[in-house]
Parts: structure tokens; sequence; C-alpha cells
């Protein structure tokens, strides 16, 4: 019989937060396992929930959602993702700049569909948020990744990213607030990016789909605002994270800077916007509700839940012998690193099966997120925190046992640690 393959395009994707690991975490579950999911920015199942208002807006909003809207989305939804801009003193912004999606991740997509050609380079950082990577194999390119410095709070090397771009780069990709590291780039950082994107004719795609949830003194610069006039910037964001409506849906892309030369490439997009005819018109009636007036740090982390729990979660890693962690200053996550050595780990993969076989935990390997080494992993710190301590503890007692098992046995031994 005839055996039916997946194309070749899908060679190289990876999307591993929902891969092998969730499979196995779906097994044990179904075993009758209890498993702690700690793998997805997923705010409900932490009791992380929109605004009244908010949801009101989409109650509202179902009769007329039945009918198709704008490919690039509700008039009105788009205007209010224009204000936003513009309230952030990001320039010139009109509707007409803004496509709406099914969250950000269709958007990396579509964009990437209208932008490249075969053979293309794209530069990524290294961590990235792995539909970055993954949906630039898919469209025919070849990512280039830029590493993050983790010693200078994983702010990427300016030098290192312009050590990388040959005659085919294209593009050059910006992720902040930062997924995994949580980090939040330095208005230096941000405007050495930019200033390479200009001085090499790149369009700068800028994901900031965390822009509000920075925490402390941080803050968050706009690479739209660094890139100017004279730069192309497709800024992409959403309500997902920062209003705690992952489900909804409601993602946008902005474009900026030199439109009249970008016209063939918006009109790329905007075919494509067209073909898959429309955004999900209910999660869109939840935008302008949540931009339509400026919102305290208080409104978008009420109590600062969500930075007190980064940060126990931060110093707890840290107080595990041979785990060290750079603390987040936004977003949703810590990326620690682990001494492979002291415990054993070759594979990051291996490590976090086993963690999840024996705790029943699931975490995220840092390979998943194209690191090049196998010593980090990514940890979501949206339970509360007695539910994080538990997990923290667990994690800390898996390590003693691998630990003991390379002092006894040698590092071939470490991943038999398991509970008895």
């Amino acid at each position: 019989m005839t055996t039916f393959r997946q194309s070749h395009r899908l060679r190289n994707v990876r999307y591993d937060v929902r891969g092998p690991i969730l499979t196995e975490a779906m097994r044990l579950e179904a075993q009758g396992h209890d498993v702690l999911r700690l793998n997805l920015g997923n705010m409900r199942p932490f009791g992380l929930e929109a605004d009244p208002e908010i949801v009101a807006a989409v109650t509202a909003g179902l009769d007329a959602a039945q009918a198709y809207s704008d490919s690039r989305g509700l008039p009105q939804a788009r205007e209010a993702v224009a204000d936003h801009y513009r309230r952030q003193g990001v320039g010139a912004v009109s509707s007409d700049d803004v496509f709406l999606g099914n969250g950000v991740s269709e958007l990396i997509t579509l964009t990437l569909q209208a932008l490249v050609n075969p053979g293309d380079e794209i530069l990524v950082p290294a961590p990235d948020y792995p539909t970055w990577t993954g949906a630039v194999h898919l469209t025919g390119g070849v990512p280039v990744h830029y590493l993050a410095d983790e010693a200078n709070g994983w702010n990427p090397s300016i030098d290192d990213i312009e050590s990388k771009i040959t005659p085919r780069t294209t593009a050059l990709v910006l992720i902040n607030p930062n997924n995994p590291t949580g980090a939040v780039y330095s208005e230096e950082t941000v405007r050495g990016i930019a200033d390479i994107a200009r001085r090499h004719g790149l369009v700068l795609l800028s994901d900031e789909i965390y822009e509000e949830l920075v925490f402390g003194d941080a803050r968050h610069h706009h690479a739209a605002r660094a890139a100017g006039d004279d730069v192309l910037c497709l800024t992409f964001g959403g309500l997902s994270k920062s209003y705690r409506v992952c489900g909804y849906r409601a993602g946008w892309v902005v474009a900026t800077g030199p439109l009249e030369e970008a016209s063939d490439l918006l009109e790329g997009l905007t075919l494509l916007a067209n073909m898959r005819v429309c955004p999900n018109v209910t999660g869109q009636h939840a935008i302008p509700a949540a931009l339509g007036s400026e919102r305290s740090p208080e409104t978008v982390d009420p109590g600062g839940r969500l930075e007190h729990r980064l940060a126990h979660t931060a110093a707890a890693l840290n107080a595990i012998p041979g785990v060290s962690c750079v603390a987040p200053r936004g977003a949703l996550y810590c990326f620690p690193r682990i001494d492979t050595e002291m415990y054993g780990i070759t594979d990051d993969e291996e490590f976090v099966v086993d963690l999840l076989r024996s705790e029943h935990l699931l975490v995220t390997h840092g390979t998943g997120f194209n690191w090049p080494e196998p010593d980090h992993f990514r940890i979501v710190c949206l339970p509360d925190t007695d539910v994080l301590d538990r997990a923290l503890a667990s994690i800390a007692d898996y390590l003693a046992r691998r630990r003991e098992a390379v002092r006894v046995g040698g590092r071939a031994l470490a991943a038999t640690a398991r509970r008895s």
C-alpha cells in the first residue's frame, strides 16, 4: 500500500513546547496520574482571568460575530490597536497599517510567507520562541541564530548579530520582552538592533506580545520607535498574555517606517489575509475594550501576583546546588541553567522526560527554544506560590537523586534516579 508522508518542508520544523514531552504527559494522565503542566503560558487554568469588561465586550459582540469581518480585522479593533501605538509615541500609525490575526503565531507565519524566498536568511535570537525558527523553515528560509548573553541579563550581543549578516540576510527578529528568558532589553540594545536593520536594509520583526508584562524598574522600549521612519518595522502584539485571554486569539501586526517602499510586501500580506478570509471575529471584540484606555501596571498584573511569582521562582531555583537563574524582568517564565556535569545531563529532552515520569511535572527543555547547549530548561511561573513551592521542591529532590547517582555510578546511571 502507498505510504503517505509529511511534506519535506516540515523536516526541520519543531515546536517542542507541545511536542513529545506533552505526549508523554498525556499518557501519564491517561494512566491516572496528576501532571502539573508548567510548559505553557496559559493563564486561565491557573486562575488568572480576564477583566470583566473584556468578557462583557466579547459577549455583547457575539451576535455580530456571526458574520465575516474585513480580512484585516474589524475596523474598530484595528483603530484601537493603532491608537495604542500612537499613545506609546510610535508615530503616525493608522488602522490601515494594522492586520489582526488568530494570535501572534498565525501572523508570524503569514508575515514570513509574504516575505521569505527560498534560501533567504532570517536572524533569530537563541533562545527564541520556537514558532519563529519553525516558520522560517516552513517558508523555505534559513534561520540564523544570534546568541543572547546570559551574563548580560540575556541581552543579545550587537557584535554577534552583525557578524552573522550575509548578502542573503533579509530580516532580523527581536523578541522583547523575551520568551523564554524573561529579559527586557535595554534601550541601548533595542536602538543597536534597529541600527543594524537600518545600515543593512533589513526588515525588523519585533515580537512584543509581553510588552505590558514588565516588572520592577524594567521598561519596555518599542522597536518601532527606535526604527523611526527609515526602517521597516513589523511589530507583533496581542491580548493573550497581558490581558489574560489566551483562548480569544486576539493578535495583531503593525507596519511602520517607509511603507511606500514596502507596498509590494504589504500587498502580499493582504493577499494572504484575504486567503484565510478573516481572523476569528469573536475575539476581536475584546480589543477595543482592552486597549480603550491606558491601564496601570496594577491592572495588567493585579496585586503584583506575576511579579512576585517570577521573583519567588528565580530565588528558589538559585538555592538549588548547580542551578542558576537570571531573575526575569518580564514575561511569565524562568530559564535556569543546570550544571550538566554535576547532574549527568547530556540530553536535555531526556532530562525533562525523566523529570516528568519521576515527579509528574512538565517543563520544557532549553534546546526546544533553539538554545545550542543541553543546559537550560523553561518553567512557567503562573501557579500560586504554594504550588510553585511544591514543584520546585520536587525539582530539587529529583536533582539531588541524580547528583547522588552521578557521584556513585557516573553519568550513565543518572537517568535511573527516578522514584521507586
